[in-house]
This record gives C-alpha cells, sequence and structure tokens, in this order.
C-alpha cells in the first residue's frame, strides 16, 4: 500500500486525533503529503508525531469547518505549503446523546453544523479548487451506521439525521461533480474504538454489552481497521466506485 496515493496531497479534517488521525496515517503511509485540519490546537503536535512515525510530509492546521472563512484560509495554506489538495477525507464530526425531548435549538444546531453543513463546506472548498487548477481529485466524507439504523440504547436523533444527510449529500455531490473530474464516496464506520466510544465499555458497561449483542463481530473495530478502506477510495483502484456509502460496521447493520 505504499505507493498508492505518491504524488497526492490530502486532507484529512477531524484529523488531530482519533479516527481521523488514524486515518491520516494511513494515507501518509501510502505516500501522500498530509494535511490535518482541526479545530483544536493540539493539531500541530499530532502532524509532528504522524511525520516523525511515518516519514511523510505532514503539517497541522487549525480550522473550524463551521466557518466556510476559515475553511477557504486553511486550504490555502496548505496549497501555499503542498500545492493543491487533490484527496480529502472529512472526518471532522460530533455526537450528542440529548434525548430529542430534550435537546436545545443550540446544541442540534451544532450537531447539524459541525457534521452536514461542515462537511459541505469542506468538500465545496475541495472541489472549487481542483476546478480552479484544472486537476482532478477523489474525496471521501465520513458518515455513519447511525444513518442507517436508530441504534440503541443511546438517544441521538441529531447525530442520526446529520449522518444520514452526510450519505445522501456525498452521493448528490458525486453525481454533479464527477463530470468535472472529483469523485466522491463515504464511510459508514460502526463501533470503532476511539476515544469518546472506550468511555462506554468502562463506564456504562450494559450499554456496551447492548452494542455488542448487535454486533456479529462480537467487538469494537480498530481504528487502524478503516485506514486501508480509504486509501483504496482515494486511489486509482477504486476510479469505478462514485457515490457510495461503504459501511464497515462488523456485521451490526446485517442484522
Amino acid at each position: 500500500m505504499d505507493s498508492i496515493l505518491v504524488g497526492r496531497t490530502a486532507l484529512v479534517t477531524g484529523g488531530g486525533r482519533g479516527l481521523g488521525l488514524a486515518m491520516a496515517e494511513a494515507v501518509a503511509r501510502a505516500g501522500a503529503k498530509v494535511a490535518l485540519l482541526d479545530v483544536r490546537d493540539e493539531v500541530r503536535d499530532a502532524a509532528e508525531r504522524l511525520a516523525a512515525a511515518t516519514g511523510a510530509e505532514v503539517v497541522g492546521v487549525m480550522a473550524d469547518v463551521t466557518d466556510e472563512t476559515s475553511v477557504e484560509v486553511a486550504l490555502a495554506e496548505v496549497e501555499d505549503r503542498f500545492g493543491v489538495v487533490d484527496a480529502l477525507i472529512n472526518a471532522a464530526g460530533v455526537a450528542d446523546v440529548t434525548s430529542a425531548l430534550d435537546i436545545t435549538p443550540e446544541q442540534f444546531r451544532r450537531v447539524v453544523d459541525i457534521n452536514l453543513t461542515g462537511t459541505f463546506f469542506v468538500c465545496r472548498a475541495f472541489a472549487r479548487r481542483l476546478i480552479a487548477a484544472g486537476k482532478t481529485g477523489s474525496g471521501v466524507t465520513i458518515a455513519s451506521m447511525s444513518g442507517l439504523r436508530v441504534n440503541r440504547p443511546q438517544d441521538q436523533a441529531a447525530y442520526n439525521a446529520s449522518k444520514a444527510g452526510v450519505a445522501m449529500l456525498t452521493k448528490s455531490l458525486a453525481v454533479e461533480w464527477l463530470p468535472l473530474g472529483i469523485r466522491l464516496n463515504s464511510i459508514s464506520p460502526g463501533y470503532f474504538a476511539s476515544e469518546q466510544t472506550l468511555e462506554v465499555p468502562r463506564d456504562r458497561p450494559e450499554q456496551f454489552a447492548e452494542w455488542m449483542a448487535h454486533t456479529p463481530a462480537g467487538r469494537m473495530g480498530e481504528p487502524h481497521e478503516l485506514g486501508p478502506l480509504a486509501v483504496y477510495l482515494l486511489g486509482d483502484a477504486s476510479a469505478y466506485v462514485v457515490g457510495q456509502s461503504i459501511v464497515i460496521d462488523g456485521g451490526y447493520t446485517a442484522l
């Protein structure tokens, strides 16, 4: 896999930690230059660690995906450093398990703004710069199995709706932009062992037991298991894969 993305410049939003950083590592090991984008200032330290671990060229950039100007400034910075971004992973996201009866308008809008609107802003900035440069590219958004199933026992209507929106947004943009040389797909992960989800088996074992009872694999996914799929979707081997939402969930949605 070490040469699949050689010559490419990849942007990974939500890249400062968790699943975003895990996918960024896979992209770096596949030969791409990598820009990590995150709202947290720890993204710069994450970039230094990733560069040391992989030997790749990596930069960390702070930006807020819900602010279109912030996104544009970040992409311009990356372009000045590495050239036009032609590979994209949209992994910035947030969850909220407040019940639908109790969630405030501000909480609801925050989930939708980060997960859905932020994904749109980044995809559009990516596409506009590619078109202006006369280049082609490929991108991956991160939806969720929660856009396909109301997974229980947590209440998360805002999150579920936002992730269903990401999958349909991706399909829509994929069809609209493919004639322009821009190919998009989404990944719908199930339960993965990120910082957030690892709190569940530790703090809420009954909830974790219910998760596992509905996951035929009987375990959470490991972050490194997402990377090869992201690399495949960004690379030329998947050229005929367009507008798909590929589920990787240990069989959860097969039941």
